[in-house]
């Protein structure tokens, strides 16, 4: 497991646009803290996200991920990226010339998705638990390591979605052509759905089939947080409208995420081996 990580890193490091997208990446999850200054008005309301607690634990931990999982194509440029450049700078030929089995090839870009998820969960972890002692107005340690599940769905987001980059780098080849791809999917799964959800007498139904999709099943792992902060909640209960969201882990999700991150690596596996390289 070592070696094959310490092979995959070095690619990623001795390439200059990745590393740079990396140390970006990770640069931007520290200015989490400058959320804290923004200021907007909704009508007479004003609002500084400040205020709204949304570094209070255990909310910080929902808030947090879900803001620092948008952050995540910047990973996925790098892993489309590690495939892309495996073909052209034929690495990957070489890799295998030099006795690397074409199954430790995939399982060595797995060790990097399993780190990238790993590394990037528990810096969100350093900097929400930061944030949290610093702004939170509680400090009891039973609300502090409440609800921390969210830290859990954010790890199997990424790796869900980075599994999906790894089957898009290794079917298409080309990075660029590739992340259209991603962003043309993209696309396909919320336009798709709008249609379906406005159409079908059933939205409910329509909300069950979507759960299933790739990229909504991801997306379903933390839900949205902005209908719990308190000037949201003050302007519905002035507009008479109750806020019956379930804000959970949806663990069906996990699931779901995880049977896709299977079958992508597996897919990944399976064009790698009956390849011509």
């Amino acid at each position: 497991m070592k070696r094959l990580l310490s092979i995959e890193l070095q690619k990623i490091w001795k390439n200059r646009a990745s590393r740079i997208l990396t140390i970006t990446y990770f640069l931007l999850l520290t200015f989490l803290s400058f959320i804290a200054s923004i200021k907007f008005d909704i009508g007479p309301i004003h609002i500084r996200l400040a205020d709204q607690g949304i570094f209070d634990f255990p909310f910080i931990w929902h808030f947090n991920t879900f803001i620092a999982a948008f952050l995540k194509i910047f990973l996925a440029v790098i892993i489309v990226s590690m495939m892309a450049n495996e073909y052209s700078y034929g690495t990957l030929k070489q890799n295998l010339i030099d006795g690397m089995s074409k199954k430790e090839f995939i399982i060595s870009k797995v060790y990097t998705i399993i780190a990238f998820a790993a590394v990037s969960t528990l810096f969100v972890f350093i900097v929400s638990l930061i944030l949290g002692l610093v702004f939170s107005s509680y400090d009891e340690m039973s609300i502090i390591f409440s609800k921390m599940d969210y830290l859990f769905a954010y790890f199997i987001k990424l790796i869900g979605f980075f599994s999906f980059c790894l089957f898009i780098g290794v079917l298409i080849k080309r990075s660029a052509f590739a992340l259209g791809f991603l962003f043309m999917w993209f696309m396909f799964e919320m336009i798709s759905y709008a249609i379906a959800y406005n159409n079908f007498r059933n939205p409910a139904l329509i909300d069950k089939i979507y759960d299933y999709f790739p990229l909504m099943s991801m997306w379903s792992l933390v839900p949205q947080p902005f209908t719990k902060l308190n000037a949201v909640r003050t302007i519905g209960s002035q507009l008479g409208v109750e806020d019956l969201r379930n804000y959970d882990v949806p663990y069906t999700s996990v699931v779901i995420v995880l049977v896709w991150a299977t079958l992508f690596i597996y897919a990944s596996y399976k064009i790698i081996e009956k390849r011509d390289l």
